[in-house]
């Protein structure tokens, strides 16, 4: 499954147990969680790929620069306009990944400096 997210200068990705994607096109400082704004993920089509996996790999892209998590499914996720990713296991129906091997802080730091930037990343889940 593949979507797009683009960045914007007030992404900071230090936040310590999450990271997330938003279909917001505009987001605060203070949302030092969100490496993702403007995403165009279809929640059908990712509660449909979802369905049968337990596991997932999320790569995100920005030309020759990319990070990976690995994490475990929340089967409860259907939220139209947030997709977080935590460290821990709290359940919410935002949260696409518990359990995750990386949180914003962990994330490849020339990858949020392109993200700063406004630079357009590719997000692969399998």
């Amino acid at each position: 499954m593949k979507f797009f997210a683009y960045g914007h200068p007030n992404i900071t990705g230090v936040h310590k147990n999450t990271f997330e994607f938003t279909k917001d096109a505009d987001i605060r400082k203070e949302a030092d969680c969100i490496i993702g704004v403007n995403s165009d993920y279809d929640i059908e089509e990712v509660k449909k790929f979802i369905s049968d996996k337990k596991k997932i790999k999320v790569r995100i892209r920005l030309g020759e620069i990319a990070d990976e998590v690995s994490c475990m499914v929340n089967p409860k996720f259907c939220d139209e306009r947030e997709m977080v990713f935590r460290l821990g296991e709290f359940d919410s129906s935002r949260t696409l990944g518990i359990r995750c091997d990386k949180a914003a802080k962990h994330l490849n730091r020339e990858l949020i400096e392109k993200l700063k930037k406004g630079e357009k990343a590719e997000v692969l889940i399998n």
